[in-house]
């Protein structure tokens, strides 16, 4: 669950989260949306499959990118939890 919330830190991986919600995107697509180098974009695309956020499949040549929201609901679950608990001790 760190890599998640690691992965979830930094603004531009938000953005590819947010710009991912809308359907699944290659990462020129995604590129597009950004003004950094596409091996930055990468890099950012690493990080958030390793933290299983985002998933990739290739389609002809391309590789696409999707949200992994199960990953994402799970770690909200848990902050919620978390949260409740310490709603219990007052």
């Amino acid at each position: 669950m760190n890599n998640v919330f690691k992965a979830i830190s930094d603004p531009t991986r938000r953005k590819i989260l947010d710009l991912l919600k809308g359907g699944d995107m290659t990462a020129g697509d995604i590129a597009e949306h950004f003004n950094i180098s596409k091996p930055s974009i990468s890099h950012h695309l690493n990080i958030l499959k390793q933290a299983e956020v985002i998933s990739d499949h290739r389609k002809g040549q391309f590789i696409y990118y999707s949200l992994n929201t199960t990953v994402l609901q799970d770690s909200i679950n848990w902050m919620l939890n978390f949260i409740n608990k310490g709603d219990n001790d007052l």
